[in-house]
């Protein structure tokens, strides 16, 4: 899969918070775009995911054979974990995987049972979402990002609310489980990407 950008920008009453980006992401790769707070990483990732309508330039995804894939399709091709991403909170642990695999699989046959263990929160599979911690949910989120069998994965500052031992999980499983898909980071922490050889600017789409 890969993502074409051209011209792409977003304006907000008068203010542009994206003008004139135009780059192209490969599959297979691994980019961070960087940027101080407020500078329009967030909005960037979105547009990219077509969460949000774009003002100006267009998106476009292209499959491995070439082929433009349709805008309203483009959910079936992509996981996103973001501070913002709201889970389910009424459903357990187990039933929010168990939803989710309904869309979009988990990768190598992964079990439910599994993606407990990975995330490391086998002990409260049934454990009701709305009494998770911050942390756990976060965790919760980069597991399904990581672990969904799909081809592009979007990280909007990804270690926020983890702690010590939430932030080495993460690191010791981004590249573990994200080799051979398209991925997309949004952060200024350079530990949540220094493994990263791909990094944009946001500051340069101004």
């Amino acid at each position: 899969m890969q993502i074409s950008v051209e011209n792409l920008g977003k304006k907000f009453v008068k203010e542009w918070i994206i003008r004139k980006a135009t780059f192209e992401l490969s599959d297979g790769q691994m980019y961070t775009f960087v940027g101080p707070n407020g500078s329009g990483k967030s909005t960037l990732l979105q547009l990219l995911t077509g969460m949000v309508p774009a003002s100006e330039g267009s998106v476009t995804y292209t499959d491995n054979a070439g082929k433009p894939v349709e805008t309203d399709h483009w959910y079936k091709h992509l996981v996103l974990a973001a501070p913002y991403l709201e889970l389910i909170e009424e459903f357990t642990l187990r039933e929010l995987v168990q939803f989710h695999i309904k869309f979009k699989p988990l990768k190598n046959g992964l079990t439910v049972q599994d993606f407990e263990e990975i995330i490391q929160l086998s002990h409260a599979s049934g454990k009701v979402l709305r009494h998770f911690s911050s942390g756990m949910k976060q965790r919760v989120k980069l597991g399904l990002a990581f672990m969904s069998d799909v081809p592009i994965i979007f990280l909007d500052e990804p270690t926020t609310n983890l702690d010590v031992s939430g932030i080495q999980w993460y690191l010791d499983h981004i590249t573990k489980y994200t080799q051979d898909q398209l991925v997309l980071l949004g952060s200024n922490v350079k530990q949540e990407y220094e493994f990263c050889e791909n990094i944009i600017s946001v500051s340069a789409f101004k």
